[in-house]
């Protein structure tokens, strides 16, 4: 048996998520079994354990982000990927298991190769806000002379995608919401910031651009930044590239300003990508793992038994870095 935790039902994380045993699963043809050393909790995982994704199984284990060795593998993997240290994307993306647990066993594909000075909690930070962060940036197209305005630069997602634009050689600017924030990207480099609960954004863009706007804006909230492009900060031409909105209705969009401006919005959900698309991603954000070029922020550490207080540190907005979970005590590395 190994220690998990899971949930039948959705709700509060203090009512539903429980903690204790579950059969250690086996490995199946072309699966591998990982021993998760840390899992990732992103904000997806808590707003499905609420209630965004309803249960469909007897339980669900949460999280789809994790690192840990793969210790045992299926048919048709090779053996020789027993040991191998690895992280992993889409756990419990339609899957009722994930990372909250000692194993997690998933497609071989789904695990891949940790570089040895990538640590397991740093590693468990790669499958959502990385690869969301890499797919961004590719769909704005940035390149040098290129600007991007990242919405929430110290924000999991909107730090990988400061560090990927500005690997691309594109001049970044980003939003943030308190000086302790400010600070942080200061010192990774990222110096030009706003802070948005204290200056007007549009105003600050266009006097940091001398009126022209930026390239590309990107964000997870479509209902808040939309507005911006109104107040031109978005230049002719411009992509907003968008992965998520508070407002999950009707968002309304001014035509009349968009077309002539020549203007695009880009959706996508780093769940679905294609084939193609995670590929690339995925060996994008190897490269730059492996050259040295990605800065992590491990945030809050809780230990499996207080996951619930995992989650309701996500959901209180209030945390800086990413939230990780220890599944395995004596597996820092």
């Amino acid at each position: 048996m190994m220690q998990a935790a899971w949930y039948e039902r959705n709700g509060p994380a203090d009512d539903v998520l429980r903690v204790g045993t579950q059969p250690i699963p086996e490995p199946g043809l072309g699966e591998v079994r990982v021993r998760i050393a840390c899992s990732g909790v992103n904000p997806s995982d808590v707003k499905s354990r609420a209630g965004g994704r309803p249960v469909r199984w007897d339980l669900v284990i949460p999280h789809s982000d994790g690192a840990g060795i793969i210790d045992k593998v299926g048919a048709d993997v090779d053996p020789d990927r027993m040991g191998e240290r690895v992280w992993v994307w889409n756990a419990q993306y339609n899957r009722p298991h994930g990372t909250a647990a000692e194993y997690v066993v998933l497609p071989a594909a789904r695990a891949v190769f940790l570089h040895e000075d990538v640590s397991f909690e740093e590693g468990a930070c790669l499958g959502i806000p990385a690869l969301t962060a890499y797919r961004a940036v590719e769909l704005a197209e940035l390149e040098p002379g290129r600007t991007v305005l990242v919405i929430g630069g110290a924000s999991g997602v909107g730090f990988y995608a400061a560090q990927m634009a500005r690997a691309r050689g594109a001049r970044v600017i980003t939003t943030v919401g308190s000086k302790e924030k400010a600070a942080f990207l200061h010192n990774a480099g990222l110096g030009e910031t706003i802070l948005y609960k204290d200056e007007p954004v549009a105003d600050r863009v266009l006097s940091m651009t001398n009126g022209t706007g930026v390239d590309a804006i990107i964000d997870m909230d479509l209902s808040t930044t939309i507005a911006l492009v109104d107040r031109d900060v978005l230049a002719p031409h411009g992509k907003f590239v968008c992965y998520g909105s508070n407002e999950r209705g009707l968002v309304s969009v001014n035509y009349a300003h968009w077309l002539p401006r020549s203007l695009s919005l880009h959706f996508f959900l780093v769940y679905e990508l294609t084939t193609v698309q995670r590929t690339r991603a995925v060996d994008g954000v190897q490269a730059m793992l492996r050259d040295g070029l990605l800065q992590h922020h491990i945030g809050p550490k809780f230990e499996l038994a207080n996951i619930a207080f995992a989650h309701q540190a996500v959901e209180s907005g209030t945390t800086f870095g990413n939230v990780t979970v220890n599944c395995n005590a004596g597996q820092r590395r």
